[in-house]
This record gives structure tokens, sequence and C-alpha cells, in this order.
């Protein structure tokens, strides 16, 4: 298993604000195109995921921090990982990074939870569950770098 992949996007016109920055939204559209790269680089065609085995990955939690502004026509490198999979459960991080100078733009997460055409909570099938595997070093370190709650 690859433990992160990048994805390059260009930032269109459209996608910025009245101050030439990247409105914050398309970020989250940015986290959508790393993690679909994601799956397809690991082997697994989403599309096909919903139609032949009625499961979907439905985001349930999302954040976002924004750290430097990124304007119409930069390149992006979406860095996209796995950081925990359980058997209904699907954590994603991402790092944007300036494609030319390799800054950081923002990071995020989302959390996932598979779910059945209606919406209702399903284990993942097992055909899926090694392209979503994250080794045990990853989650530790994962773990050690979360602030622990108040």
């Amino acid at each position: 298993m690859t433990e992160f992949f990048d994805t390059i996007v260009r930032v269109r016109y459209a996608e910025t604000d009245q101050m030439g920055f990247v409105y914050y939204g398309n970020y989250y559209i940015y986290f959508e195109v790393g993690r679909i790269e994601y799956m397809r680089h690991q082997g697994v065609d989403y599309k096909q995921m919903e139609i032949q085995d009625d499961s979907f990955i439905v985001v349930a939690e999302s954040k976002c921090r924004y750290r430097r502004p990124a304007r119409y026509d930069d390149l992006l490198r979406i860095r996209t990982r796995v950081t925990e999979f359980k058997r209904r459960t699907i954590h994603f991080s991402y790092d944007v990074l300036h494609g030319e100078t390799g800054e950081l733009l923002a990071t995020g997460e989302t959390v996932h939870v598979v779910c059945d055409s209606h919406g209702k909570p399903k284990t993942l099938p097992e055909k899926y569950r090694r392209f979503f595997d994250v080794p045990r070093d990853v989650q530790m370190s994962a773990e050690l770098s979360t602030p622990p709650a108040q």
C-alpha cells in the first residue's frame, strides 16, 4: 500500500474570490479530487464500488486549516493519505502544497462512514479492505500527533 498519493491540480479563475485567492470552500473539492485519485491509484474504482457493491463512503466530518492563500493559475499538489481504517469508517488526511515552491498552503481531514444507497451504515466489503489498510506505524504516528481532547 502507498502511504500517500499526490494529485496535481491547477487553480481555475472560477475557483478564486474577489481578492484573487482560492475561495475557502474549494479546498474541500480539492480534497475530493485527491481522495478519488488516491483510491484509483490504490486500485479502487469508486464508481464500481457504488454500483456493484452498494457501498458509498459518506463524509461524516471534515476540517481544513488554511495557512497561506493559493491564487489563480497556481499548481497545487494535493497529498492524500489514509490515517485510519476500521470496518465502517475511513479517515483521510490532506496536505495542499504549492506545486512549484512546495510551501504548505492548507491541511485537512475527512472522516467517512461506509453506507448503502439508503444511507444505512454497513461494513466495507472484504474485497476493498486491503486498499485502505494503514500500516500500524502510520496509525500510531497519527495518534501521537493528535492533541488530547479537553
